[in-house]
């Protein structure tokens, strides 16, 4: 059940926004979004592919973020694995492909597998340590879930889905007085990437 009060933090999670290999600029509502949440912090869990983007972030709220696989110009500025303590709350921030070893792995088991959210589940709770609050991306796939008293969260590609049809999206982190914490998801409405570029989506 939702806490009454407000959040005494509320963060803005962002994951894969692929800039500018797979689009770009940012989804138009992305920054709008995280003015209109009053976000106190961003977390960015990698993927972000230039360095403009935690600029353009850095506008809107202090920006923390890791490196993903795509990460090249990061790899001596950012971690793998970040520990912060938010409201109180230890919370760990990766990109969920475990580094480069364990991304080679994996993308052989997808093939064959496909999305397993267990095979992530894993490892990524292996790499938060004491952590309540995991936030992982790397997948493209929403995570709000709660497992055993801690919190699993992957706020999506905020540059597009998995697949056709699905939305980009971002996340939200609220974190309430006594150390209680509540995960949102957002989709970005209005615009589709085509060939790079945001354009205004055709009403159905």
């Amino acid at each position: 059940m939702a806490p009454n009060d407000a959040p005494i933090l509320s963060v803005g999670v962002v994951a894969d926004t692929h800039i500018p290999d797979r689009a770009r600029e940012l989804h138009p509502k992305l920054i709008p979004a995280l003015e209109a949440a009053k976000v106190g912090l961003i977390l960015h869990a990698g993927d972000i592919s230039t360095p403009s983007v935690l600029e353009d972030l850095g506008h809107v709220a202090p920006v923390k973020a890791v490196r993903g696989n795509r990460d090249w110009s990061f790899r001596d500025s950012l971690p793998l694995v970040l520990h912060l303590e938010l409201a109180g709350v230890p919370v760990a921030l990766m990109h969920g492909h475990g580094g480069w070893w364990n991304y080679i792995k994996d993308k052989g088991r997808y093939v064959f597998e496909g999305y397993q959210f267990d095979r992530y589940r894993k490892m990524v709770v292996e790499l938060a340590a004491d952590a309540r609050v995991i936030v992982f991306g790397h997948t493209h796939r929403v995570e709000n879930v709660k497992i055993g008293g801690r919190i699993i969260f992957n706020p999506g590609s905020a540059n597009s889905g998995y697949r056709r049809g699905v939305l980009p999206s971002i996340g939200f982190l609220h974190f309430f007085a006594g150390g209680e914490v509540q995960g949102e998801i957002l989709n970005l409405t209005g615009y589709q990437n085509r060939d790079g570029m945001w354009e205004a989506a055709e009403s159905s």
